[in-house]
């Protein structure tokens, strides 16, 4: 099908509406001439006319299209499918993707590793599913603090740029004790949230837990991270109006037996006079509002701090990203988040819409023409023009002078942190699926159309694998680059015939690459390594062991990770002990590359089993200290873990039975500091690994 005019439209159609155009004006004076005359035959016959051609032309719109287009109907809409293709890959931006060939060999050895070493540093073996439930269970630290979800970003920490997650500790005020839902709680002490939670995408610990880097309140790090303000009084969740700078002062975090309190400093609010009480009391429903003892002239109310609704009262006129995310600039120390925004038209000639409602309606253009920032803090809001390109924006720009900043106007600290848009390239990327044809023979008959990949996730089953924020090194560049990729295969196919790929970094941001593979070999897509997994007798038995002693077994997204011209696939594997209050621990992660697959308790172990050797890493400090100088103390402590151990042994826990053993390592190697003088040694700190053979 044609999106737009095609053969019958523009050679009938259109010459119908043209007749029947100057029609209705003949039509017009003949019935007025005849109504003045009052000659009915004068009035009413050329409207009758008119809908006899009108009828007569839809018929002969009709056989032209069922005994002349659809017999030869690639030779007379040839023309028209050009149309439709460019005009389509214009409406979504994918007029200018550059594409790449790419080998796909096997030919990795432990020196292309070496090489790549920053790549392997980078290699993501957390999910965010997962971890959104370790954030909320390990760093909620009160009931009241809430992770809405977890972003992705990168930063340079300790001087090395790294893939990060991490997300914002907001405050839930409907989560308070039902006793402390009090009016004063909730509108004046409890007004914000505090600092955040990040760890690097590549580290767990011993227990499978994310290494949390920033955690804990205040913000605590052992790196140069700088957070100075951690303060949210505008996020996600923020949902209610607050009152400031009134006689009660504001909860700002737990401290021990105590709370530590606080006062806002920010610009933000209108300051409450009586007149702004009254009309505030009245307009939200409120009368404490207005004889609260509580609030004099100094105080302020803050209103609209849900950032979504914020941006929205401001622009109506855009579609904005629903998932915000995070970001601390580390200039300034501050939080702020990120709203991307789109600029939208399904008025776009001859461009296919997409599936999917945007704005309640099906769009055929889009472009993602605007980066919002919003200080956590105070809540001042920045919409800086991303794509100078859109002329919608350009429009807007013209009409609203104040209120869009060139994009070159974003403090560094911050722009070193927008990222392509996850929603926007979806969106591509499912449109690119047919419009990557550009030949129209091909693209009547649909002989090259492409699936998005699919994969295992979790116990979901087999779902589309979506796209993905990585960090490696393109072909032919030096330095590992964050970017968004997704993978194509050939429709109801599972081998992997293309990756998309969309760079964030400095000058290339927004470039879209196209690497396609050989068409003359199978190149394992995601779920190819599912079938791998499931048919490896011994990572099988291996999963079907751990499911059956009372542990519920969970994968990760299957990675794709292009290393020189070669491909390296890794997949995390979680345990959940089937309790209530537990959450997934990453326990293994499966690496395959090439024929080889295989499951080891750490990637670094994964790579050295199949490359041979891999470079030396210091070791990692750990969390859990045993600092106890009485060996009966420690001999006491080892022994009840023993038991402990065992105790989970016979209930069939073993996501607590290592656990308990690694604890027990932890305190045997303080015993042997204590009377040896150095720690025993473990496999764990093995400097080489040769290949088998």
């Amino acid at each position: 099908r044609v999106f737009g005019a095609g053969y019958t439209d523009i050679n009938i159609t259109l010459n119908l509406y043209r007749v029947l155009a100057v029609g209705c004006v003949v039509a017009a004076i003949t019935f007025f001439i005849g109504s003045r005359k009052r000659n009915l035959k004068t009035a009413l016959a050329v409207p009758v006319l008119l809908i006899i051609v009108s009828i007569v032309g839809t018929g002969v719109a009709g056989a032209v299209e069922n005994f002349i287009v659809e017999p030869d109907q690639l030779s007379k809409e040839t023309k028209y499918m050009e149309y439709s293709i460019k005009s389509t890959q214009h409406a979504y931006s994918l007029d200018d993707v550059n594409i790449v060939q790419f080998p796909a060999n096997n030919n990795l050895t432990k020196e292309s590793i070496k090489n790549n070493q920053e790549v392997i540093d980078n290699v993501r073996i957390n999910d965010q599913e997962p971890l959104i439930q370790v954030y909320n269970q390990l760093q909620g630290i009160r009931p009241y603090y809430v992770f809405n979800d977890v972003d992705v970003d990168r930063y340079t920490i300790d001087g090395v740029y790294k893939q990060v997650f991490l997300s914002a500790r907001e405050l839930d005020q409907t989560r308070l004790n039902e006793q402390a839902r009090t009016w004063v709680n909730q509108y004046l002490k409890y007004t914000h949230g505090y600092g955040l939670t990040l760890s690097p995408v590549n580290m767990v610990t011993p227990q499978g837990q994310p290494e949390m880097q920033v955690k804990n309140i205040p913000p605590t790090t052992n790196t140069d991270f700088v957070i100075n303000r951690p303060e949210i009084y505008f996020g996600e969740k923020t949902d209610e109006y607050i009152i400031v700078n009134t006689d009660e002062k504001e909860f700002d975090y737990p401290s021990g037996a105590d709370n530590a309190e606080t006062l806002y400093d920010g610009e933000a609010g209108i300051n409450l006079s009586f007149v702004n009480r009254l009309l505030f009391s009245i307009r939200k429903a409120s009368y404490r509002l207005l004889i609260s003892n509580n609030i004099d002239s100094n105080s302020k109310i803050l209103f609209n701090r849900n950032i979504m609704q914020r941006v929205s009262e401001i622009a109506p006129f855009m579609y904005f990203d629903p998932d915000a995310y995070v970001v601390v600039n580390q200039d300034d120390g501050k939080l702020y988040w990120i709203i991307e925004g789109f600029t939208v038209s399904n008025r776009y000639p001859y461009s296919q819409p997409t599936d999917q409602f945007i704005e309640g309606m099906r769009v055929n253009y889009i472009r993602n023409s605007v980066k919002v920032v919003i200080d956590a803090y105070d809540g001042s809001i920045d919409f800086y023009v991303a794509d100078e390109s859109d002329p919608i924006i350009q429009t807007y720009d013209k009409i609203f002078t104040d209120l869009l900043k060139p994009i070159d106007d974003m403090p560094a600290g911050i722009r070193s942190h927008i990222r392509y848009s996850q929603a926007y390239f979806d969106i591509q990327s499912e449109m690119y699926r047919l419009y990557h044809i550009e030949n129209p023979t091909v693209f009547f008959g649909r002989e090259d159309y492409w699936d998005l990949a699919n994969e295992k996730y979790m116990n979901n089953g087999e779902v589309p694998a979506g796209s993905s924020y990585l960090m490696f090194k393109l072909p032919g560049e030096e330095d590992v680059e964050f970017l968004l990729t997704t993978q194509y295969t050939p429709q109801n196919k599972d081998n992997m015939i293309s990756l998309l790929a969309a760079r964030n970094d400095g000058e290339n941001y927004g470039e879209l690459i196209l690497y396609e593979f050989p068409k003359t070999k199978t190149i394992a897509g995601p779920n190819m390594i599912e079938t791998k997994i499931d048919q490896d007798t011994t990572i099988s038995s291996q999963l079907t062991l751990w499911s059956q002693m009372g542990s519920t077994v969970l994968r990760g997204n299957t990675i794709v990770i292009p290393i020189e011209d070669s491909l390296l696939y890794v997949e995390p594997i979680y345990l959940k002990s089937d309790t209530e209050s537990n959450f997934p621990e990453m326990k293994m992660v499966v690496v395959s590359f090439g024929d080889k697959i295989l499951m080891e308790p750490t990637l670094d172990k994964a790579i050295e089993s199949l490359f041979g050797i891999i470079e030396e890493k210091p070791e990692r400090p750990d969390n859990t200290e045993y600092d106890d100088t009485n060996i009966n103390d420690l001999i006491n402590k080892a022994n009840d873990v023993y038991n402990d151990a065992n105790e989970a042994s016979k209930n069939g826990n073993w996501a607590e039975y290592g656990r308990n053993l690694e604890e027990l390592e932890k305190i045997l190697n303080q015993l042997n500091i204590l009377i040896n003088g150095e720690p025993q040694n473990t496999t764990d700190n093995q400097e080489e690994v040769q290949q088998p053979e």
